[in-house]
């Protein structure tokens, strides 16, 4: 990690799993398991996890002018978790699977996963693992210009378990979507959750079977 540092405050472009562009932005700072881009617009948070390369942007090739400051307090021992707490209630932009991102609200942070509150999907129950990176709105901000009071950022109705195995094992014989739906197969009945296999019933009553370590978060529709 500390050799990034030579990088800081110069532009870098980041290689991250699940996307096919490389980001590019000015590397404000690193933390144990993340580092911290700026675009000349947004700030980027990365987990370390899914970066497959970095390398230094040449100068000529990008000019990001001056970096504004953050509308995230400044986060003293940068921790991905920390980011997460210091996160929450914060309107924000994630992407984790699929083509698209997600925006909403981190309400709960829990062991191993967190909820996020979107007014597209509703709840949904996010892997830390799979988090490929987070960008927060300004304070000002709201999903798709919605009156605040017509979206509240609110905690889950109901108790959370401790893990994500735990979570999805509480939603035992509900219909649920898994990976926001990218492949056909991951929507059904969830029957089972045992020994780390997802077994799901598809509509055509055949069992479907995942690794819980390939899924990266889920929702009930």
């Amino acid at each position: 990690m500390y050799a990034m540092n030579q990088y800081l405050n110069q532009p870098v472009m980041v290689q991250v799993s699940g996307s096919n562009v490389p980001l590019k932005g000015n590397l404000i700072d690193t933390g144990s398991d993340i580092i911290v881009l700026h675009n000349g617009f947004k700030y980027m948070y990365l987990p370390l996890i899914h970066i497959q390369g970095l390398t230094q942007c040449p100068s000529n090739e990008y000019d990001l002018g001056d970096v504004d400051d953050s509308d995230l307090e400044p986060i003293a021992e940068l921790s991905y978790r920390k980011v997460l707490l210091n996160a929450r209630g914060k309107f924000l932009e994630l992407f984790v699977a699929g083509n698209q991102s997600i925006h909403g609200y981190i309400t709960s942070i829990m062991n191993d996963f967190f909820l996020f509150h979107s007014p597209m999907y509703k709840s949904l129950y996010i892997s830390m693992n799979h988090l490929k990176w987070l960008i927060p709105y300004d304070s000002g901000a709201t999903p798709y210009s919605l009156e605040r009071e017509k979206f509240p950022a609110v905690p889950a109705a109901s108790s959370l378990a401790r893990t994500f195995e735990q979570q999805l094992r509480k939603m035992e014989g509900e219909f649920i979507v898994l990976d926001l739906g990218d492949y056909s197969k991951k929507n059904g009945l969830l029957k089972s959750v045992k020994d780390g296999l997802i077994e799901l019933a598809t509509a055509d009553g055949t069992s479907y079977f995942l690794h819980i370590d390939h899924v990266k978060l889920f929702h009930c529709p």
